[in-house]
């Protein structure tokens, strides 16, 4: 009896049960590294860790029983001659174990990188990461010792390859009738049935503490996830309500007495009428890469790495209490382009039927001006070529520059400074043309690995082993936009020409809960010594009204299908929308109401020193006008009513005056004009 009890327990499926053990030891260490990293945000250690560990492990067991379908499969199919017989099966089965082992091993070491630099597991930000191979693998080879992690990893993998083997080859010489082969397959393959019907994202959102729900997760399993909810059925994961309520609600938003509202539901399309004709004034908008504004001294920042950004943003006028709407790059550009609150998933950048919409850069080309998207990377990343293209601009981007034109570059593109030289040189062909330009400038310097041309600056380029890292690529941005400015100043364009400098982001969104709001925080500024006043601003707002801010500043009537307002105006109320790509939140002065997936509602108090969440019904005051942003949003998108396709009843647009014109311009104190009068007043 004994002998045919050890003999039924040796099976060729033991290999699946070795594997999966080993799997899970290694995701619970794991678990246990990254709680001892984020132990400071953790609260209530003693009833969060039966939840991370408890939910960890039924993730865990979630993504292993996934992985293992193909294992289960090879081994029911595979006959027993051919186990028992063939060296070539054997030592494929060998080194299939291995490679799980190397890419365990990896995974881990890779999800250790990704929380040091975005403080979650596995998230759509590593989709892309699998997407875009180029940029992610340069950028990967010149952040990180990669060789001798590869190194280490190999040798580790052997030792407990080594130590298992024997144990493998056990099970390999067991023999099995088919019969038996199906029940055991059949039994293994119920776990990811079960999993899929019974577990989802939803069971990662128990706790108000973002770190304690990130930790319950498993990286892996988080991934393929991503891969699947890159965008989100509005409809079907959040709470919605009438349309026609929503709509009238967004309208009043919006829509200012001034404007003609078109018929139908969540249709804000209007001609923005001012008095007057357009000013000639060029505009170069510089959105840079990952500057938060704690990184700037007005807030807080102590490390002098913005010498100049310091001064001269006291020489324009200054937004202080202005935010980024998401998380990543393509968010920041969705925003300022479209003027759009932040939809579910994927931004609009990245989705496909993105083309034709009203954007600031369809404005402009109306008005005839040269516009074009500069983009110090290949426009391919993030598939911002096709949106921009698709939206009223020209592309330059690093495959247009010449080989001359590019002093530096590393795996995100050329450095600030052949950005910029580059845009001195397309003005000035502009001008040439006498045809004013709006240039939208997208920067990359100040992005992992922080490596940009030595010498400029006081610190190191890179990050580790001596390298000066993110401080690094904050000041080598500040460097280069003060050498902007210089070249800008010597041109014939300069004084009638408006600089905007925005961020795309904050360089970190990571926090206790879902929307941490001083991560979103981010400066705007614009420039124009002959026509702007010194000032600051201190209305909140965020990156969806800077289109009608700018458009209003210049005088330029236009078809608008924008979301956002002049911030300038005075009939408009301080919000922000900030959001990531599940959480939807409208930010005012002393709360932030967001949505989440599974149909909720939460709200956070500002007035706390602990962010604590709480629970919110639809009637709670200010919810409806949270579901008529985002309701609104996805609505506009999906029915495709912010497209040229659907032009907007107006009158003649203004012609641009041509460049011969004197016109001149004056802008009024905040206090003053916000009242009664636009911006820019003609002299006189």
């Amino acid at each position: 009896m004994a002998r045919i009890s050890v003999k039924s327990a040796v099976t060729r499926f033991m290999i699946v049960f070795q594997l999966s053990l080993i799997s899970i030891i290694c995701f619970a260490l794991m678990r246990g590294v990254l709680l001892v990293r984020a132990w400071p945000q953790v609260d209530n250690f003693s009833s969060a860790w039966l939840y991370i560990f408890g939910q960890g492990l039924i993730y865990d067991t979630a993504f292993i029983s996934y992985f293992y379908i193909p294992f289960v499969l090879f081994f029911l199919l595979l006959p027993n001659r051919w186990l028992i017989n063939s060296k070539t099966i054997r030592y494929l089965i060998q080194g299939g174990v291995f490679l799980t082992l190397y890419g365990l091993g990896f995974s881990m070491v890779a999800e250790w990188y990704f929380w040091s630099e975005f403080g979650v597991r596995f998230n759509f930000i590593s989709v892309d990461y699998l997407v875009y191979r180029r940029e992610v693998t340069d950028n990967i080879l010149q952040s990180y010792p990669v060789v001798t992690i590869l190194t280490v990893l190999l040798i580790l993998t052997s030792i407990v390859f080594y130590f298992i083997r024997p144990a493998i080859l056990k099970n390999l010489n067991a023999t099995e009738r088919f019969k038996k082969r199906m029940f055991i397959a059949g039994s293994l393959l119920m776990l990811p049935l079960l999993s899929f019907c019974l577990i989802d994202q939803s069971q990662r959102s128990v706790s108000d503490n973002n770190y304690v729900n990130e930790l319950a997760s498993n990286g892996p399993y988080q991934l393929f996830a991503a891969f699947r909810n890159n965008r989100l059925d509005y409809r079907q994961f959040y709470v919605t309500g009438n349309d026609h309520d929503l709509s009238a609600r967004l309208k009043k938003q919006v829509i200012t007495d001034e404007s003609l509202p078109q018929k139908g539901n969540y249709d804000i399309g209007r001609y923005i009428k001012v008095p007057g004709a357009a000013t000639k004034l060029n505009v170069m908008l510089i959105t840079v890469e990952s500057l938060s504004a704690k990184y700037l001294t007005r807030f807080g920042q102590t490390e002098d790495i913005t010498p100049f950004m310091d001064k001269w943003f006291k020489q324009g006028m200054l937004f202080t209490n202005f935010y980024a709407t998401g998380t990543r790059t393509t968010r920041g550009l969705e925003a300022i382009t479209l003027s759009i609150p932040p939809t579910p998933g994927r931004s609009i950048v990245k989705r496909p039927d993105n083309s034709h919409m009203y954007s600031l850069g369809k404005v402009f080309e109306d008005l005839g001006y040269d516009t074009a998207f500069l983009y110090g990377g290949r426009g391919f990343f993030d598939n911002m070529n096709v949106f921009f293209g698709g939206n009223g601009y020209r592309i330059v981007d690093e495959p247009c520059l010449g080989s001359e034109e590019i002093t530096f570059k590393n795996a995100w593109g050329v450095c600030d400074e052949d950005l910029f030289n580059r845009a001195i040189h397309e003005a000035n062909q502009s001008y040439t043309k006498q045809k004013p330009f709006f240039f939208h400038i997208m920067t990359t310097s100040n992005h992992q690995p922080f490596t940009f041309p030595e010498g400029k600056i006081d610190l190191t380029p890179g990050e580790g082993r001596g390298g000066s890292g993110r401080s690094g690529g904050v000041k080598y941005t500040d460097y280069a936009l003060s050498r902007l400015m210089n070249q800008a100043k010597k041109q014939p364009w300069f004084d009638n020409t408006v600089f905007i400098v925005v961020a795309d982001h904050c360089a970190g969104s990571a926090g206790k809960v879902g929307l941490p709001v001083k991560k979103y925080h981010i400066p705007m500024f614009i420039y124009s010594p002959k026509h702007i006043r010194a000032q600051e601003v201190d209305t909140l707002a965020s990156q969806i009204d800077l289109a009608p801010t700018l458009l209003s500043l210049l005088n330029i009537s236009y078809d608008s299908f924008f979301f956002g307002k002049d911030i300038l105006s005075a009939d408009f109320k301080g919000r922000a929308l900030i959001a990531n790509y599940q959480k939807l939140g409208l930010l005012n002065n002393e709360e932030l109401l967001f949505l989440s997936p599974g149909k909720q509602i939460n709200r956070m108090d500002l007035g706390h020193e602990n962010c604590v969440l709480e629970k919110i019904s639809k009637d709670y005051p200010g919810v409806k006008d949270l579901m008529a942003y985002y309701q609104g949003a996805d609505y506009v998108f999906t029915h495709r009513l912010n497209r040229w396709s659907r032009p907007i009843k107006r009158p003649e647009l203004s012609k641009v005056p041509s460049l011969d014109q004197d016109i001149k311009f004056v802008i009024y104190p905040v206090s003053g004009y916000s009242q009664n009068h636009n911006t820019f007043r003609e002299k006189s």
